[in-house]
């Protein structure tokens, strides 16, 4: 199947708060030039922006280990093979199932990724939350109706040319040459999304070390002053966007202004 029929096909398979689909017709007109080069996201979440571009070769990082499972399990031809319902008792049910799964030590199973996709799709604004004990915490949701997937071979294929990869920013090893693009948690009060949340000190750390790449950087936030001076204090070219709407763990759905910042274009 052609690369550009994939990608009108292929829709991240989670519901997930913050996704980046709407950024794509902005992304994409800065990564056509360099489509030849690797992708690579030190904050893959939900994968709109890989499914948008639909590079030939990525590393796909991210600091939430359950997420990276489910990913890598995608790559397998994840398949679910006991029934999902939009029901609350059989939500929390399966919460308090996922939660004892990752006591166990048993977060890397193909249980622990179908867990996470049910929790994910039923649960309150797709939202992806974890309290100071590493216990998923995120309450059901309201929604009428769910379309759930139990069948997910469909992803085997462009997901086999990608690398998924757990860690820190600091810790990916790139290569001068690689196009990255970069969505860090917002700098908004919410920040447990990953245990051990996400500090000003990550975000400061995080937009130093994109700086120095050789290669081609995209970066995007949320537009609050301090990421604006920040980002212009390390030479980034800055520009706005305004996001459709913003998800909180409130459930504030307001527009949002945007930072885009780039290097290196």
């Amino acid at each position: 199947m052609p690369v550009a029929e994939r990608s009108e096909t292929l829709k991240p398979a989670l519901k997930w708060a913050g996704g980046k689909r709407w950024q794509v017709p902005h992304v994409l007109p800065l990564w056509k030039p360099h489509a030849h080069r690797r992708l690579v996201e030190p904050f893959c979440g939900g994968l709109g922006m890989a499914l948008g571009l639909m590079p030939a070769e990525a590393v796909l990082n991210d600091v939430n280990p359950h997420l990276v499972n489910f990913y890598r399990w995608l790559q397998k031809g994840l398949r679910i093979d006991w029934p999902m319902e939009n029901d609350e008792a059989v939500f929390y049910e399966r919460r308090d199932r996922f939660n004892a799964v990752l006591a166990s030590g048993k977060s890397n199973t193909r249980e622990a990724a179908g867990l996470f996709y049910y929790l994910n799709r039923t649960g309150y604004n797709g939202l992806c939350r974890f309290n100071s004990r590493g216990q998923f915490n995120v309450p059901f949701g309201r929604y009428k109706t769910i379309n759930y997937r139990p069948d997910f071979t469909a992803y085997r294929e462009v997901l086999s040319a990608w690398s998924f990869s757990l860690g820190d920013v600091a810790d990916i090893p790139l290569d001068p040459q690689d196009f990255i693009y970069a969505d860090p948690p917002y700098d908004v009060e919410f920040t447990q999304y990953a245990r051990g949340g996400f500090s000003w000190e990550d975000q400061q750390r995080t937009a130093a070390l994109l700086a120095k790449h050789r290669g081609p950087v995209v970066l995007v936030n949320q537009a609050t002053e301090r990421i604006e001076r920040l980002y212009k204090s390390l030479r980034f070219t800055v520009r706005y966007l305004d996001a459709p709407r913003r998800i909180s763990c409130t459930g504030d759905r307001t527009p949002a202004r945007e930072v885009i910042a780039t290097r290196h274009l």
